[in-house]
């Protein structure tokens, strides 16, 4: 029997990964303060506006708007937590996953949500890296691998499962419960679309 050994990882560094998300979040808290320094809504401009081809660029450009700053704060905890442990996979990994979610989220949120409904905030994304990080235990490249992303899983789930549920099924008013859900099925899609080749055996 031969083994092919796994090509090496080329995500970069612990710190650079780690860099990805906290880089993200940044930019969210720049165009925060920008939108309210500047005249104007950027929200308005820029949002993902439902059933209108103008609104299209909002597909990926909303996840970085926000109503407000409560809005913002709520969203940054759970985008950094998740964010960070989404990175670990690596850097092009973390784009990777972070584009197919807000490309499937946008999409299914701009379909499904009533006509000119504006959506902005990261929470789609938020619900994506949940996914994600749930699927990739089933997809990991080793049982070693899937093991430790089950038990992370599991810590996801009971940091976050039960507000996760409500997020989708039972969300407030206002709450686009639209991108809570196509984020997380995003987030699967990225999961398995991005899953590492395992290792090949003869």
């Amino acid at each position: 029997m031969t083994i092919t050994p796994a090509p090496a990882r080329t995500g970069g560094g612990l710190l650079a990964r780690a860099a990805q998300p906290v880089l993200l979040l940044a930019v969210m808290w720049v165009v925060r303060a920008l939108d309210d320094a500047l005249p104007g809504s950027w929200n308005q401009m820029f949002g993902l506006i439902s059933w209108s081809f103008d609104g299209l660029d909002g597909i990926l450009l909303s996840p970085g708007l926000h109503g407000d700053w409560s809005h913002l704060v709520s969203n940054s905890v759970p985008f950094l937590i998740l964010g960070l442990l989404v990175a670990l996979d690596g850097v092009g990994r973390f784009w990777g996953v972070t584009v197919i979610i807000a490309l499937i989220g946008g999409v299914g949120t701009w379909i499904v949500n009533a006509p000119g409904t504006i959506t902005v905030g990261a929470s789609g994304l938020v619900f994506g890296y949940f996914g994600y990080l749930l699927i990739r235990a089933f997809v990991a490249r080793s049982l070693g691998h899937g093991i430790l992303y089950a038990l992370i899983a599991l810590v996801i789930a009971g940091l976050y499962g039960g507000s996760m549920w409500v997020g989708i099924f039972s969300a407030a008013a206002g709450i686009s419960w639209q991108a809570h859900l196509f984020g997380a099925i995003g987030g699967a899609v990225a999961a398995i679309a991005t899953r590492p080749k395992r290792i090949a055996r003869a």
